[in-house]
């Protein structure tokens, strides 16, 4: 039996992530809402149905899932049947006062580590655990022998030495996680803009206002890049990583303007799980960010993290490649300008998710370099 599931998730204004679990209305255990596949409907839009079925949320599902776990789902006649189901993160942005199956199930926000060992599948134990919020870093000690316990063996140039000695100067990583928050924000923004409506004009807004923001901090970023002594990185790999980022929020921010210019006001699949796509990649490039503090600690997260950048990007190309070939189809048997226009949408969206490949190869050379 191939089923699907919804791993609903918010992120507050600190950064603290909780995940919504239900209680199964067979057994009581903490479960995710799940189901069976529905004909005619993606994976990731079933896990948005029965996600708002079981626990009455909306929100916005990544077409790209985060993985399977196995389960035996027990029948009426006693007998068992093993079932694989495939997980989607869906982020919340609304908790309806009514839906179908209110009152059947009890519903609470875990933390990450916590809903992980409420579940009792191992599989989504994993699935959920991977799903995490960045560790606190170790403290000046700890930080220092992993240091020495690296470098022991390592023939190290004498201004390489003095380099890592001296006190690190300026606010970059504060400044690379305040970025991020512009691309969370601006990236669930654009995703409620491509869901049409009438608060359209509000989401435009609030993307104009991020990339305002985001704008001032890589202002910030260069001009201690120009007069700040010693860095962290090379200053290079600075100014590398901050402007493919600030790139990111300025095509969602292009996205946007087209929206307005031509007025559009419905928008297809393909454009909608784009944007889906582009809030997935935020909510990575955020959990990213505050792990380049300790790379040596973080290395092989971080090499996780920037490999799903890199295969949602990919993800996005295939739904800009029918997305198109379906635009096309329908302009020749109506308006080809509409054909100018959806090219145009995808084309910024296709961008944005090109930025956050962007970032992950320069996180990854981050992590070639130094860890």
């Amino acid at each position: 039996m191939r089923q699907i599931a919804a791993l609903p998730y918010t992120t507050s204004a600190d950064g603290a992530m909780q995940i919504l679990l239900i209680t199964s209305r067979d057994t009581g255990r903490w479960v995710i809402p799940k189901g069976n596949r529905i004909k005619g409907l993606s994976g990731h839009r079933a896990a948005e149905l029965e996600a708002y079925e079981e626990a009455g949320i909306h929100g916005i599902a990544c077409p790209a899932s985060l993985g399977r776990y196995r389960y035996d789902k027990r029948k009426r006649n006693g007998n068992a049947r093993e079932a694989t189901v495939e997980v989607f993160p869906l982020a919340v942005t609304g908790q309806l006062a009514h839906w179908p199956e209110k009152g059947q199930r009890e519903l609470r926000w875990f933390s990450v580590r916590d809903a992980a060992s409420a579940v009792d599948e191992p599989d989504l134990q994993a699935i959920i655990a991977a799903f995490r919020e960045p560790p606190r870093q170790p403290g000046r000690f700890i930080a220092m022998l992993l240091w020495f316990r690296d470098k022991q063996n390592e023939r190290t140039a004498m201004f390489s030495w003095f380099h890592a000695l001296m006190p690190k100067q300026g606010r970059f990583f504060e400044q690379f996680e305040a970025h991020t928050v512009t691309l969370v924000a601006g990236a669930d923004a654009l995703a409620r803009l491509l869901k049409g409506g009438p608060d359209m004009a509000d989401h435009i807004k609030t993307i104009s206002d991020r990339e305002h923001e985001a704008d001032d901090i890589i202002r910030e970023v260069l001009q201690d890049v120009r007069r700040i002594f010693v860095t962290p990185f090379d200053r290079s790999a600075i100014t590398g990583l901050i402007g493919v980022m600030d790139d990111a929020i300025d095509q969602m921010n292009q996205t946007a303007k087209a929206i307005a210019l031509f007025e559009v006001t419905e928008f297809s699949a393909q454009m909608q799980d784009m944007s889906a796509i582009i809030v997935e990649c935020a909510r990575i490039t955020a959990e990213a960010m505050p792990l380049l503090r300790s790379l040596n600690l973080n290395a092989t997260r971080l090499h996780e993290l920037t490999e799903r950048l890199v295969k949602l990007e990919g993800h996005a190309d295939t739904l800009h490649e029918s997305g198109l070939k379906a635009l096309y189809a329908q302009a020749r048997l109506g308006n080809p300008m509409d054909f100018i226009v959806g090219n145009e949408i995808y084309s910024h969206l296709e961008k944005v998710t090109d930025r956050f490949e962007d970032v992950a190869n320069e996180i990854s050379g981050l992590v070639i370099d130094h860890a």
